[in-house]
């Protein structure tokens, strides 16, 4: 079903024309209430589109633009998809195993852009219907978190006046630069830091306003960053937790300012 989600990007981003799908998705389920719920995450990279399905699941692969049969490794129920557009609504996928397929996914946009209802077809069995709500707008990086940020001292007792620059890689990723920095995407894999006392990061798109960063440092988390942008992207809100080397809880909560 994921594969099918990447072929409708990769259709549309061939006509040129905006595409509206690429965001954060949640599954709607009639028979059972999942806390956290299954969620999508869909984001453009350079020649293709990179999806994400996080909850039972965990999907992770980049689907080219040619609309040629794709390699997507990792996955266990297969790890190539064939895409096929209908039209700027629908698309079909085949997902194969091996060269075999297992499935054959039709997919399809609502008219308001807010609803993607997938069916799996599978020999042998029922199809299966699946109905993927939007939980999220565009998730470009560049959008909102892009920029210069200062401290706004007057919102803490923390006075490290700290400056942060954050910018978009051109690969579907970010670049950090901060009193440490580092380039990641959102695809839930781990990227090195430099210059910090932990050893690398996790970077995952809540919804459109929100991301959450996670440090390890000797293989174990240390530190959960949550980044708001306020509704207007004038101000940005970090809340950390984490543990520093002493042992020490840390909790802080920063204001930035954008410049």
């Amino acid at each position: 079903m994921l594969g099918l989600l990447a072929a409708i990007q990769s259709g549309v981003a061939q006509s040129g024309a905006p595409d509206p799908r690429i965001g954060s998705w949640t599954l709607i389920s009639a028979q059972a209430n999942l806390d956290p719920p299954n969620r999508l995450a869909i984001t453009p990279v350079h020649d293709g589109t990179h999806v994400v399905m996080l909850g039972e699941t965990h999907v992770d692969f980049t689907a080219n633009q040619n609309g040629h049969q794709s390699s997507a490794p990792g996955n266990l129920a297969f790890n190539q998809i064939e895409l096929h557009r209908i039209n700027k609504r629908q698309a079909d996928v085949k997902e194969e195993k091996d060269g075999t397929v297992v499935a054959t996914v039709r997919e399809k946009l609502s008219n308001d852009g807010n609803e993607l209802t997938s069916t799996t077809m599978t020999r042998g069995q029922a199809d299966k219907i699946t109905v993927w709500t939007r939980s999220g707008g565009a998730k470009v990086a560049k959008d909102p978190f892009a920029g210069e940020w200062t401290q706004d001292l007057s919102k803490t007792r923390l006075r490290q006046s700290l400056v942060l620059k954050i910018e978009a890689d051109g690969g579907g990723g970010v670049r950090f630069m901060g009193d440490f920095s580092y380039t990641a995407r959102f695809d839930g894999k781990q990227y090195d830091l430099k210059n910090s006392r932990n050893d690398s990061v996790t970077i995952q798109l809540v919804d459109p306003h929100t991301v959450e960063a996670i440090y390890r440092r000797d293989n174990q988390v240390a530190q959960t960053d949550r980044w708001v942008v306020s509704s207007d992207g004038q101000r940005m809100t970090v809340s950390t937790t984490g543990t520093l080397e002493t042992g020490q809880h840390l909790t802080e909560r920063l204001t930035f300012k954008r410049q």
